[in-house]
Order: structure tokens, then sequence, then C-alpha cells
């Protein structure tokens, strides 16, 4: 009941957000240049205003003549600052915490400020009340928001006291907003203090087993969830005798600390447990009856985990998210597109000829790299994320995300991308009919390698593969110049994805952040993953 009416005032609070959102999608020039005009007022008398002259600009036009397009070498310095516990920056906005990316480079610390705290909460409002005007049951029972693991002996605060992450999803919205997530949510923020990943994922089914009423499932990557409902079996009679007693049992022994702060939100529950019993793991839908959607990424090569995760819940939605990043919200799901979360920052998009466009002036089909202003302090910042234009929701463009700019493999001019990869796999898994758990391309030698995991070999996949390379003509003419060999394959004998994760994850990423892409500029796969090159006698079948 607490649940279900925290829920219900949860979407009555977003009703107003939905509104307002819902209004400015016929006025994205005036919305827009109404948020620079605001950055630009507010933020005048910082350090970063005053080297930019924010007091002086009159346009939008001026703003990017005057401010350079940047990245995240270029906000280092002024981070440090606010590290170091100097005041108005980047923004005269509080900053609440220092945000570290997962990104598949080097980490970024993002400052999360008061007023960039509001701007996700204006975007999360229309979601989900658009969500919840669909399906009104979304609002009765409970959610999961994705929470990620973290080392007990990982830095917290800078030395200047400046806070280090937030614990969990709700906390990015602050305010009242959080503490109405809060009370709806099936999984305690305190899960994320079990460092060993096994265990935390038993944690985590622990708990999610015991709300029955799981409505709303929110996790970035769809494996992640994929992965949760995989390991089901593995602790399935433990699991059910941990709900049946109340207790907390997981492979590993938690330090007492955190077992205290976990045990108080457990207490016995046979009748569930009995029947969980009855059910078993193998049709994880069936285990939450009331389960509404997931909500996930969907597009580029998260589409593959998201088919995979679609046919484990039948019957259950699965919605692919806009697109978010650590630093800004680019997109929302609204009445079935995905319009530009245009109430939320200032937004300049760069195609492939001509200057900056704003959202008023992009096309239809058109393909652009994204670039934000934020209450958070960035400043023509350089996302690096890659869009198409799918359509208008009245006059604000629909995104569709293609992938990282920013994700290249280019070891003798051959300059593939990730879109561009995604792209050729999704063909050649289609035109097989086939949908494997996992595949990476990733260089090795003077080859590039499809790492793929199937039961069963992919008939013609390394020639279909080679042939869709072949149409970027960068590739295409290294393989001329023998500078290149054709593709290999490589079948990965199973846990594919969990290398995968836990090699980003000894790279520093957090795991709930880590997107699996379908390319990889690394070599060296074929020591993380278990398997072997495909052997003669296959590579007939492979084309080969």
């Amino acid at each position: 009941m607490r649940a279900a009416l925290a829920g219900l005032c949860w979407t009555a609070a977003n009703a107003p957000g939905w509104a307002r959102f819902r209004a400015s999608l016929a006025s994205p020039e005036i919305t827009q240049e109404a948020i620079l005009r605001r950055y630009l007022g507010e933020n005048a008398r910082t350090a970063f205003g005053r080297a930019h002259r924010f007091a002086s600009i009159r346009s939008v036009a001026e703003y990017m003549d005057r401010v350079p397009l940047s990245g995240a070498a270029d906000y280092a310095p002024w981070v440090d600052r606010i590290a170091a516990g100097e005041p108005a920056v980047l923004t005269r906005s509080r900053v609440r915490a220092l945000e570290t990316t997962g990104g598949t480079t080097a980490a970024k610390r993002i400052p999360y400020t008061l007023a960039l705290q509001a701007e996700l909460r204006r975007a999360v409002a229309p979601w989900i009340f658009d969500l919840v005007r669909q399906d009104p049951a979304l609002a009765r029972g409970r959610s999961y928001w994705a929470i990620t693991p973290v080392s007990e002996a990982a830095e917290r605060t800078t030395a200047a006291g400046v806070r280090v992450g937030f614990e969990d999803d709700a906390a990015y919205l602050g305010g009242v907003a959080r503490r109405l997530v809060e009370a709806t949510l099936a999984v305690p923020a305190a899960v994320r203090h079990v460092p060993d990943l096994e265990s935390f994922r038993y944690a985590t089914l622990l708990f999610l087993l015991r709300a029955r009423d799981l409505a709303l499932v929110s996790v970035w990557h769809p494996s992640f969830l994929g992965l949760l409902l995989d390991a089901l079996p593995r602790h399935w009679d433990r699991l059910v005798e941990d709900v049946r007693r109340g207790t907390l049992r997981p492979p590993r022994v938690l330090d007492e600390p955190v077992h205290a702060r976990l045990r108080k939100h457990l207490r016995a529950d046979p009748r569930r447990a009995d029947e969980l019993a009855h059910l078993g793991p193998s049709d994880p839908a069936a285990l939450w009856p009331g389960l509404r959607l997931v909500s996930c990424w969907g597009d580029a090569h998260a589409a593959l985990h998201a088919d995979g995760l679609a046919r484990a819940l039948p019957g259950v939605r699965v919605q692919p998210k806009g697109l978010l990043a650590t630093e800004a919200v680019v997109s929302i799901p609204f009445d079935g597109a995905r319009p530009l979360a245009l109430r939320s920052h200032f937004f300049e998009f760069l195609g492939e000829r001509g200057g900056p466009r704003l959202a008023h002036e992009l096309e239809p089909g058109g393909v652009y790299s994204v670039v934000v202003t934020t209450g958070g302090g960035l400043y023509r910042y350089r996302l690096e994320d890659r869009v198409e234009v799918t359509g208008f929701v009245r006059a604000t463009p629909s995104l569709r995300f293609l992938g990282k700019e920013g994700n290249l493999s280019d070891r003798v001019g051959e300059k593939l991308r990730e879109d561009f990869v995604a792209a050729a796999l999704a063909h050649v898994f289609a035109g097989a009919g086939v949908s494997p758990r996992f595949a990476l391309l990733a260089p090795d030698g003077r080859s590039y390698v499809l790492y793929v995991e199937r039961d069963t070999p992919l008939p013609a996949a390394a020639r279909l593969l080679q042939e869709a390379l072949e149409r970027h003509p960068d590739y295409a003419y290294a393989c001329r110049l023998g500078q290149l060999d054709p593709v290999r394959v490589f079948r990965i004998a199973g846990g594919g994805l969990e290398a995968y994760l836990e090699r980003a994850r000894s790279r520093g990423q957090r795991l709930g952040d880590v997107k699996p892409l379908a390319l990889s500029p690394l070599d060296g796969w074929s020591a993380v993953f278990p398997g072997a090159y495909a052997e003669e006698p296959e590579k007939a079948l492979l084309g080969r």
C-alpha cells in the first residue's frame, strides 16, 4: 500500500511537467533560446562565465561564436577546481556531486548541480506520466531502478569534501522526486555496497523475488537485467529458502555492517516462498505477474540484447529508452516517439557539412552529432553521440541513437566506427535469421575477429560480414592493399557477456554503465573469452 500510494503521488507530481513538455513541442526555437538565455544570465559571474564574457552575449549566434566546442579534456581543469572546493567555477548552482561516467575511454567527472537535477526531472516527468497515462497499473506496483555495485574502498569524497557519485538512479533526481521514487523501490540502495558481483546479483534477486507486485524495471543496458535473470537457476533453491525465512545468504559472506543494513528490509514470507517454489526459475515473467514494463537502451548494438530480454519476458513490454548520458538527457520516450528533451538543456547538432544546427533546423533523415549546454556547467560540450532524425513530434525532432562517434578502430586507415559495425552485424544476423547471445568485432593482428556466442555455427557469417564491412571504402581499400586479412571467427564457449563486463570493470567502468558495443578498438579478446577460433572444417560452413 505504501508503494502504491507513493506511485500515485509520484504520477500526480509529474502531471504538470508532462503538460509543459507537451506544449513546448510546438515551439522548439523559443523554448531552446529561453534556456540558453537563462544559463548565460545565471552564470555570467562564474569563473567560466567571466572568461567567456557571458554578460555581453546577446544572441545564440554570438554564444556559438564566443564559446568554442569542447570535450571532456577541456573541462578537466575546471572540474579540478570544483573538486578542490572552489565555488562558482562553472555554475552558480551548487554542485551536489561529481559523477564519474562509465564511458568506453578514460573516466570523466561530471558536475551534478541542483540545476542539472531539475533538468533531469523535467525530462523524467513527461516520460513517467506518459507511461502511466497509457498503463495506469504501472503506478500501483513497486519498481526497480538500476543499482550499481561499488567498492567500499572507492573514493566517495574529494579531499575538499565534494561528494563523488550517487547511490542509485533515484538519487539523480534529488528533492521530493527522489523520496517518492525511493518509496516505490523493491531493492534498497544499500545493495550497492555488496562488492562481490555474484553476491550482488544474489541480493538483488532476493529483494526482487520478494516483490510480487513489481511493475516497472528501469535499467541502462538490457544485458544488466539479462544477467540477473541468468543467475536465477544457479541460486534458486537458496533464494526461495531465504524468502521463506527472511534471511540473506549470498555466495560470499557479507561484511556485518552491510548485512545489517540489508537485513532490516527482510522478513519471513512463507506464502511467497511457496508460490515461487511452485513456479520455478524457468519462466521469469511468471514470477512477477504484475510486471508491465522494462525500460532499457534499445538502439544500435543494444537492440541485440533488448530482443533477447523481450524473449525472456514474454508479455512484458520492453521500451527502448531515449538517449540518456551521464552528462545530459537528449531524448525521451513520449507518445510513441522519442522527441528531443528540449526543456532540459540547450542543444546543437553537427552535421556532415556546414556549421552547427539548432533543434528547429534539423531535417528528416539527417544524421548529426549532439552538442549540449547544461545546468551542470557543460558549455557546447560534444557528447560524441550520433543520432538520426526519424520524424517530428509536432515541431520537435524525434531521434534515434546510432552509436558513439568516438568509438573508432583505425589500425591501418580503415576507420571503422561503432554505428557502421553495429549495422553490419545486424544485417548479417538478420539475414541468417539468428540472434546470438553475444557478438563483438575487434582487431587481432592483421584481421578483424567476430567474437560470437551461439550454440551452433552461423553459416557464411565470416563471408557476409566481410562483404558488409567492405561497403566502407577505407576498410575495403585496406583489404585490397593487403594491409588487412579477411574477417575471422572466434566462437565463444559461454559467458561472453560476463567476460566483456569483467574486462570493462577492470578498466574502471561501473557495471550499470557499461555499454556492450558492437566494436572494440582493443585487441587481446581471445585471451578474455573462453572458446577458440573456428577450426578448418567449420570454416567451410562459415564461408571461409
